[in-house]
Parts: C-alpha cells; sequence; structure tokens
C-alpha cells in the first residue's frame, strides 16, 4: 500500500468518524499492524480509516483497533465475515464501535469448565447462541504455548438466557466430552458467584431504562381501558330494527303503493288480476235472476224454465 494512502488513513481525525459504520477489533496479536488490519478489512468493503491505539513510550498497540468503513453495510457485513477469525493463530473479535458494552453487561458470566482442547471461542458462541444473545466468549489460555487451558467463560446480555444455558447444558458434551456450566465468579470477591438477587433487580432496572418502561410497581402504571364484558347485543331474528324515538316513520321503497292511514284496511297490490266482465264460460255457475225476472215467480220462486227454441244449443244451469 503506498505511503499517500496510507497517511490518509491514518491521519483521519477520531472525532470525525461515522461510528455505525466502525468496527472495533480485539484480541490482536503484538504483530499486528495498521497495514495488515487495513489489507484484511478491505475485503469487506471500502475502507476509510484504520487506527490501533499504542503506548505513546514503547509504542506498542494494546491488542486492539478500530476500521471505518464508507458506510454501514460494510461495517455489518465485516462483522459477520470476519468475527472469530484467527491472526497469527489467535481469534479476532469484531463488532460494532458504537456498542458500549459496559452498558449491555449485567453480570450474567458462565464458568464453562472440561473444555477439550479443540474447544475455540467461535465454536463455544455457537453453542451457548442457542439460548439467548452472547456478547462474548473466551478461552483461557497459556501465554506461552497458546494452548487451552479446558475452560472459558460465556457473557450473555440477561439473567434468563444464562440460566436457561446452565439448567440445558450442565452435563451436556461438546467435542465428546461432558462441560461444567455454572455462574462465574465475581473479581476481587472472596467466592462470591455472579447471578445474584442484587445484580438481578439492577439488571431489571437497566433494562426498563433502556425500554422506557416506567420503573416501580406494575399497579402505578399507566394501564390501558378494558374492553366491556359481555358479547355485544344481538338483534332479534327477523325483526327490523327499531327506529330511534321521535324519528319520522321510514319511506317506503321508490314503486311501493302509497300507506293507508292508521285504522284503515291496506289496499289491494295492483297487480292483482281484473274482475271478469261478459256472460260467464259454459260449465260455470249462473246466479240465481232476481224476482221477476224470467225463470222465477212474483214471490221469487223458482218455476220451471221454458224449453229452448229448436235448434239452439243446451243451456246448463
Amino acid at each position: 500500500m503506498n505511503n499517500t494512502l496510507m497517511n490518509t488513513i491514518l491521519l483521519h481525525p477520531l472525532f470525525e468518524r461515522n461510528q455505525e459504520a466502525t468496527v472495533y477489533v480485539g484480541k490482536l496479536d503484538s504483530k499486528v499492524n495498521e497495514e495488515l488490519l487495513w489489507e484484511l478489512f478491505i475485503q469487506c468493503g471500502p475502507v476509510m480509516n484504520v487506527h490501533i491505539p499504542r503506548d505513546k513510550i514503547t509504542n506498542e498497540h494494546q491488542n486492539y483497533g478500530f476500521v471505518e468503513f464508507k458506510n454501514e453495510e460494510d461495517a455489518d457485513y465485516a462483522i459477520k465475515i470476519m468475527h472469530m477469525i484467527r491472526l497469527f493463530g489467535k481469534p479476532i473479535h469484531v463488532n460494532k464501535a458504537s456498542q458500549d458494552k459496559r452498558t449491555q453487561e449485567v453480570g450474567a458470566n458462565l464458568f464453562v469448565g472440561n473444555l477439550t482442547p479443540e474447544v475455540d471461542e467461535k465454536s463455544l458462541k455457537d453453542v451457548f447462541s442457542s439460548f439467548g444473545i452472547v456478547l462474548s466468549t473466551r478461552i483461557m489460555r497459556d501465554p506461552e504455548t497458546g494452548i487451552s487451558k479446558g475452560y472459558g467463560f460465556v457473557n450473555y446480555d440477561n439473567f434468563e438466557s444464562a440460566d436457561m444455558a446452565i439448567n440445558t447444558m450442565n452435563g451436556q458434551y461438546i467435542s465428546g466430552q461432558p462441560v461444567d456450566v455454572s455462574y462465574a465468579y465475581k473479581r476481587d470477591t472472596k467466592g462470591e458467584r455472579h447471578g445474584s438477587t442484587a445484580e438481578r433487580i439492577i439488571a431489571s432496572k437497566k433494562a426498563n431504562a433502556t425500554s422506557g418502561i416506567p420503573s416501580g410497581n406494575s399497579e402505578d402504571r399507566k394501564r390501558p381501558p378494558m374492553p366491556p364484558s359481555g358479547p355485544p347485543p344481538m338483534p332479534s331474528r327477523g325483526a327490523p330494527p327499531m327506529p330511534p324515538s321521535g324519528a319520522p316513520p321510514p319511506m317506503p321503497p321508490t314503486g311501493a303503493p302509497p300507506m293507508p292511514p292508521s285504522g284503515m284496511p291496506p289496499m289491494p297490490p295492483s297487480s292483482a288480476p281484473p274482475a271478469p266482465s261478459g256472460p260467464p264460460p259454459m260449465g260455470m255457475y249462473h246466479p240465481m235472476p232476481p224476482p221477476g225476472a224470467p225463470g222465477r215467480g212474483p214471490s221469487g220462486d223458482r218455476r220451471a224454465a221454458p224449453p229452448p227454441p229448436p235448434g239452439a244449443p243446451p243451456s246448463y244451469y
């Protein structure tokens, strides 16, 4: 890499960095320098800045650095691809630089013992990620040989995930060997383990503050109104809805006959067949003629009708 490009990358001011596009690279070997880090991460996208903090007297770095990309998508891709790869035999940690681990750690730290030498940080994270978000994993190694000492640590972001991991994984086999899983001992204490009630209360308050949930008893929190009890009233089957009090009567549909006044019988529909006109057809009953008419006496009694004239068709009464 030419010196001009290298100077442009390294002299980029720290306060002008895009933190969302910057990744933190930890667990670096002492042989790693800025140029090697740039050549490694340029495979994930355009690199804008590489910074490895160094001691001002010895000029030795503190085993971590920062890589700023041109955009956030390349930084997210680098985290997925580069996390836990090995540089000089050591797996490196790659996370978003904007994530402050001190605000995420709650004390849900687990001790994992009786590990085989083949188990490294990546395989430990793959196993324990099944129970929740793993903030970090660490295998304790011999500083001279780099060989695993047979135990390590897993750090979760909540105690529920840590409890589930202990209940599930303690005594289970990893790489053909049963492992011991329990809460790790706290530093600078005499036999006190993580997972205490005090730590859980602090973690709960921290989670509530992060999510915006107010602290205090649940009765003091504002609850949404309860819906009315019971099902809504159902109208009676087939009955038309009742108009509100004082409302005018409903209008009849278009083309319907007008409604009769109250108390009068309804008018027959206009589609009723008309009354028959003319003499009734043959074979039908003829009404009796009125008194004095032919065929009836003066008092209205029935008399024999005169015979029809010759040649006339018969008539049926």
